[in-house]
């Protein structure tokens, strides 16, 4: 992926070469600047690429669509809407054409129930705290029935014990949908507690992918009991090594 600038050709990412299987959660992790979040952009179709194709179910990814559902750092939520309104406008542009009201107004709800939000239905976003509003989201993608669910450091802007809540409500998500996760993170305990696959990047400019680790522990996780596993300890050691020892960030060096 190259961008034009001002200054000349900006060099973003080369020889990605990466298949994400059906129900996997992928975390991309990597210091600033190192790409992960235009890979993201990539996969959904927001930004084409300079050289080579992007496949998803045996179609050329060249745009976005509703088989490929967003949620970003900021909800992103329309203020003058409640939060059912906000979720049920996601409903009605994927499945406006072909259901009633009365289903599109059921899809909606029963997205909210999967995230816990439900009681919050008919307050706007102004009324309610950021994790929530992150739920809402979540809420409003899932909602689109997507078959992959394209996550950019959704839950960095939050506290911390709001942000492990919504990792575990995340795990629970994905295990009751099956859909496939692929999730920008700059958090290495939430990379390796939420995947199944981490995929570290190389720094930018022209970064590429470094290594891919699995993450070989059985699910559904739980976080306390994993703080003093072995194998999850062994996975978080290898991601902090690759990070911080053999590539470190270049302003650190």
């Amino acid at each position: 992926m190259v961008f034009s600038t001002p200054r000349g050709p900006f060099h973003a990412l080369r020889d990605i070469n990466l298949r994400i299987e059906a129900g996997e959660l992928v975390a991309l992790i990597g210091h600033s600047g190192c790409g992960k979040s235009t890979l993201l952009n990539l996969m959904a179709g927001l930004v084409q690429p300079t050289r080579g194709v992007l496949i998803g179910y045996g179609r050329e990814i060249a745009r976005p669509g509703p088989d490929r559902a967003m949620v970003f750092q900021n909800h992103s939520l329309l203020p003058w809407l409640s939060c059912f309104d906000n979720v049920l406008l996601a409903v009605e542009s994927v499945f406006g054409r072909r259901e009633s009201r009365s289903q599109l107004k059921a899809r909606a709800q029963a997205a909210l129930e999967l995230v816990g939000m439900a009681p919050a239905a008919t307050k706007r976003p102004g009324e309610i705290s950021g994790g929530m509003k992150q739920r809402v989201g979540i809420a409003r993608a899932l909602a689109m029935e997507p078959k992959v669910l394209l996550m950019d450091e959704p839950f960095g802007a939050l506290d911390a014990l709001t942000r492990a809540k919504l990792q575990d409500e995340l795990l629970a998500i994905q295990g009751a949908t099956g859909c496939t996760v692929v999730m920008v993170t700059h958090d290495v305990d939430e990379a390796v507690l939420l995947s199944d696959r981490v995929v570290m990047m190389t720094n930018g400019p022209a970064a590429t992918i470094g290594e891919v680790l699995r993450v070989d522990l059985p699910r559904p996780r739980d976080r306390v009991h994993l703080a003093t596993d072995p194998t999850y300890m062994a996975a978080r050691r290898a991601v902090l090594d690759f990070l911080y020892t053999r590539h470190s960030h270049p302003e650190a060096a």
